[in-house]
C-alpha cells in the first residue's frame, strides 16, 4: 500500500469551544460563581463518562450555567526521571471528546482550562447554554 499523501487542501478541524475571556478572567478572580462542581478523580473512563452525563444533564435541568469539572493532570512519570512525562491523563484527554458527543454538545456553549486556583490543568470550567439556546 502507498503511503498517505495529502492532497494539499487544508483539513477541517473541529473549533475548540472555549468560554467568554471575560468569564474566564472573573472566574480566576472569584467574581462568578461557579454553580455546581463535580470530581472525576479516580473514576473508570466508562463511570467518569455516565457521571458527567447525568450531572450536565442535571445542572442544566436547574438552569445552572458554569461548572467545574476536575479530572486530575493524570501524569505517568517513566522510571526514576521525574521530568519526563510519558502520558497525560485519559479523562482529562477525553473530555472534550464526550462534551462534543451530540448528547452533551447541545447543552455546552464551551469549556476551557480552569485557574490554578480551580485545578489548573487538572480541571476544566465548562459554560452550559441557556435553555432558550438549545431549544
Amino acid at each position: 500500500m502507498a503511503p498517505y499523501k495529502s492532497d494539499g487542501r487544508p483539513g477541517r478541524k473541529a473549533p475548540r469551544p472555549g468560554i467568554e475571556p471575560n468569564l474566564k478572567q472573573r472566574l480566576q478572580r472569584g467574581r462568578e460563581e461557579i454553580d455546581g462542581t463535580i470530581d472525576l478523580h479516580g473514576m473508570r473512563q466508562v463511570e467518569a463518562h455516565a457521571a458527567l452525563t447525568r450531572f450536565i444533564h442535571a445542572r442544566s435541568a436547574r438552569g445552572d450555567r458554569t461548572l467545574l469539572v476536575i479530572t486530575g493532570k493524570g501524569l505517568k512519570k517513566l522510571g526514576d526521571d521525574a521530568a519526563v512525562i510519558v502520558e497525560r491523563g485519559v479523562l482529562r484527554a477525553m473530555l472534550p471528546m464526550w462534551l462534543s458527543e451530540p448528547n452533551l454538545a447541545p447543552l455546552v456553549a464551551g469549556w476551557d482550562t480552569a485557574a490554578q486556583g480551580h485545578g489548573g490543568d487538572g480541571a476544566f470550567y465548562v459554560r452550559l447554554r441557556r435553555e432558550r439556546d438549545y431549544r
